[in-house]
């Protein structure tokens, strides 16, 4: 059992657990799965800047979480997005609890001020995974996704990760940490 910097040979195993997040549920608000292509290339774009971490166990990767950029412009680079996906036979094991643990560290070294999880209300079982990894409600916006015939709300939550009043740096890429 570890969790390791995901590379891309990881990426069909990560799409592979993330395809039925798609296909069958309204956690992810994405119609169809990306392809391998697309789905490669946004691992490239994110992985030059966040950490993505895999949790490996008997050679095989059994969950993945990464940070982003919530926002696009520059006063906002001070926040992070973390993600976490993992398969059936992870959940309830303490896994994703580890994976964001080791993810909020790295992001808080980074220089990162706060991380936000973005989260469907379909998803309660993630609204209380971040509630108990001690992230606080934000907002809520009602029926802001259409998936599956139902309309589906979004909770933001965020957690502070830096306390201080003027940040000391930009943060930085993660291969700097």
């Amino acid at each position: 059992m570890s969790i390791r910097q995901a590379t891309e040979q990881d990426v069909p195993r990560i799409l592979e657990i993330y395809a039925p997040y798609v296909e069958n549920t309204a956690i992810s608000f994405e119609y169809a799965v990306p392809s391998l292509e697309v789905f490669t290339q946004r691992f490239l774009e994110i992985t030059t800047r966040f950490p993505w971490l895999v949790w490996e166990e008997g050679g095989a990767v059994l969950g993945y979480a990464y940070g982003s950029l919530p926002f696009e412009r520059a006063a906002y680079q001070w926040c992070a997005e973390a993600s976490i996906y993992l398969c059936p036979e992870a959940r309830g094991r303490g896994i994703g609890k580890k994976l964001y643990r080791e993810l909020e560290q790295l992001l808080q070294q980074q220089g990162y001020k706060k991380v936000y999880a973005i989260i469907t209300t379909a998803n309660e079982d993630s609204i209380a995974f971040h509630r108990a990894a001690g992230y606080r409600y934000t907002a809520t916006m009602p029926n802001c996704g259409f998936k599956f015939g139902t309309w589906y709300g979004t909770v933001w939550m965020e957690k502070e990760l830096n306390t201080w009043d003027v940040p000391p740096h930009v943060p930085v890429s993660f291969h700097q940490v």
